[in-house]
C-alpha cells in the first residue's frame, strides 16, 4: 500500500527533545467564515486592534496574532494539536530526513483533564504537568547519560519545567551541537537526579536485525521514516539467506513516525484485509489502508511481537493489525495509548499541527488512552520501598557510571567483586538488577552497543524460549 502523496504524523510529540525531522504538509488558505462564526471573528478582531492601539508598552502584531494562535489550540486541550511559530516550522524541515542537533530522547506529554489530588494517585498522575520521556534514542547524549523511559522533566537549566508542552521543552534542549544543558529528571519511586548534557547532532536509526541463533530472527525497528521499509526489506533479505524459521519483532520504546512508513511496512507482512483505518469525528471513514502487496515474510514464518508502555502510535498501527489478524503474538507490557492522526499545514510561515481523525485496528477498535493489550503481560517486578531506596542511593552516588568508568572493558571477576562490595555496603538490590544496572552502563558507553541482551533481556529471552519449545504451535494458534 504506497500512499506517499501526504505525510500524516503518528508522533507521540510534535518535537522531539532531540525534534524528529518532518517535513511539512500542504499550504492553507483562508476560508470564508459560516454565518455563526462571524461574531466571534468579528470580536477577535476587536480585541486584536484595541490591544494593539492601546496597550501601555508597544506590542508587535505578530505577537499578538501568535498568541491569539496558541490559544486557539491550548483551548482544544490537546497536547498534539499545537500552533506552530516560523521557527517551529523550520524544526520541522530540518527534523524528518534523521539528523538534528540536540540531546536524543523523544518526550510527550499527557493528554486530558488534569487528575484530581488522591493519595491514590499513580506517579504518572502526580507528575501530570510534566513532559515524559518516551525513550532516549541509542548513541545520543541523553541515552549515554542514563535518562531512561517514564522519567519526567522537572527542570531545564535550572527553570521549572512544570506546565511545558512537549514542543516548549524540545525547543529548550534542542541547540547548538557542543553546547550544555542542565536536565533534571525524576523517575518512579521519587528518584531524582540533574545531568548536565552536551548536545550534538543526533542521527535517529530506523531498524537492526540479527539472528538469535540458527532459525529464529530478530528485528528491532527503532522508528518509523522513510526508510524504515527498506531496511525491512534488506533485513528480512538477510533472514532469508539465514534460512529463518521464526521471527521476533521488537517494537519496545518505539515512540511511532510517518503514517505511510507502517503502512507500507505492515503491507510486507500481511497478504490482504485491512491494516488500519482513519475516521473523523462524525466516525466517518476517511482511508481504509489494505495489503495490496507480496508479502515478504512467509506466511509460514510465526512472529512473535514485543511491545512495552513506549510502544506508540505507528508501532501500535503494526501492533494491532498483527493482533486483530492473527499474525503475530504479543507479548511484554500494554502500549502507550495513542491513537490519533495529525497533519501538519501550512500557513504563511507559521502552521500547525491539528489532530484531525482516530486510527481503528482491523477489527474496528481505537486505542486512543487505552492502548493494546498483549496476549502475554511480562514487565518488570515492582521493587519495594528499601530497594527503591537503595537503587537512589546508586544514583545518587552515581556508583555505577564510576565502575564503569574506572573498568572500561567489561571483565566478570572485577564485576563480581563490585556487586559483593555494593551488597556489603548495603545495597538490598537484587544481585541480578544489579549486574543489569551494570551491564545497561557498560552498553551506554559503547559507540556501537549490542544489539540485543539475551542475559538480561527477560522478554525477549522469553519469546525466543517460546519458539524453542513444544508448547508454542498452541499458543500460536490459540491467537488465529
Amino acid at each position: 500500500m504506497k500512499n506517499k502523496e501526504r505525510i500524516i504524523w503518528l508522533g507521540v510529540t510534535v518535537a522531539l527533545a532531540a525534534a524528529f525531522i518532518f517535513t511539512a504538509a500542504s499550504p492553507m488558505r483562508a476560508s470564508s467564515s459560516n454565518s455563526g462564526n462571524e461574531k466571534y471573528i468579528d470580536n477577535i478582531s476587536v480585541l486584536f486592534d484595541f490591544v494593539l492601539n492601546n496597550y501601555v508598552d508597544e506590542v508587535s502584531p505578530q505577537q499578538l496574532y501568535e498568541g491569539a494562535a496558541q490559544g486557539i489550540f491550548e483551548a482544544l486541550n490537546d497536547p498534539y494539536s499545537v500552533y506552530l511559530t516560523p521557527d517551529d516550522m523550520e524544526d520541522f524541515s530540518d527534523t524528518t530526513t534523521g539528523s538534528f542537533g540536540g540531546v536524543g530522547m523523544f518526550i510527550s506529554k499527557q493528554g486530558g483533564e488534569r487528575p484530581e489530588y488522591s493519595p491514590d494517585m499513580t506517579f504518572r498522575e502526580r507528575y501530570f504537568d510534566y513532559v515524559e520521556v518516551i525513550a532516549p534514542i541509542e548513541g545520543t547524549p541523553a541515552y549515554k547519560a542514563g535518562i531512561s523511559a517514564g522519567d519526567f522533566i522537572i527542570s531545564i537549566d535550572g527553570e521549572s519545567a512544570e506546565g511545558f508542552s512537549s514542543d516548549e521543552a524540545a525547543d529548550v534542549l534542542r541547540g547548538v551541537p557542543g553546547t550544555e544543558v542542565d536536565l533534571t529528571i525524576i523517575r518512579h519511586g521519587g528518584i531524582s537526579k540533574t545531568y548536565t548534557l552536551t548536545r550534538a547532532v543526533i542521527e535517529v536509526p530506523t531498524a537492526k536485525y540479527a539472528m538469535l541463533d540458527d532459525e529464529t530472527a530478530y528485528l528491532k525497528i527503532i522508528r518509523w521514516t522513510p526508510y524504515t521499509e527498506e531496511s525491512v526489506i534488506e533485513a528480512a533479505d538477510f533472514f532469508r539467506k539465514n534460512r529463518y524459521k521464526s521471527l521476533i519483532i521488537d517494537v519496545r520504546g518505539n515512540p511511532g513516525g510517518l503514517l505511510s512508513s507502517v503502512v507500507d511496512t505492515t503491507d510486507l507482512i500481511l497478504d490482504k484485509g485491512t491494516i488500519v483505518s482513519t475516521k473523523d469525528r462524525y466516525m466517518n471513514t476517511l482511508e481504509d489502508f489494505k495489503a495490496d502487496r507480496k508479502i515478504i515474510i512467509p506466511k509460514t514464518i510465526p512472529i512473535i511481537l514485543l511491545t512495552d508502555k513506549g510502544s506508540a502510535s505507528a508501532s501500535e498501527i503494526l501492533a494491532g493489525a498483527l493482533k486483530d489478524t492473527g499474525r503475530a503474538y504479543l507479548i511484554g507490557d500494554t502500549t502507550f495509548g495513542k491513537g490519533s492522526v495529525q497533519q501538519i499545514r501550512g500557513f504563511g510561515d507559521s502552521g500547525f499541527k491539528l489532530t484531525t481523525s482516530r486510527y481503528y485496528t482491523p477489527d474496528d477498535y481505537n486505542i486512543d488512552k487505552i492502548g493494546i493489550e498483549p496476549h502475554l503481560l511480562m514487565t518488570d517486578d515492582e521493587l519495594s520501598d528499601e530497594e527503591l531506596e537503595s537503587l537512589a542511593e546508586l544514583v545518587e552516588n552515581n556508583d555505577i557510571p564510576l565502575f564503569v568508568n574506572d573498568n572500561p572493558v567489561e571483565n566478570d571477576e572485577k564485576t563480581d567483586a563490585f556487586v559483593a562490595e555494593l551488597k556489603a555496603e548495603g545495597i538490598t538490590l537484587e544481585e541480578r538488577l544489579i549486574r543489569k544496572l551494570i551491564r545497561e552502563e557498560y552498553n551506554r558507553s559503547l559507540n556501537d552497543p549490542p544489539i540485543y541482551d539475551l542475559e538480561y533481556d527477560t522478554v525477549l529471552k522469553y519469546a525466543l524460549e517460546l519458539f524453542q519449545s513444544e508448547g508454542f504451535d498452541a499458543a500460536f494458534k490459540a491467537v488465529k
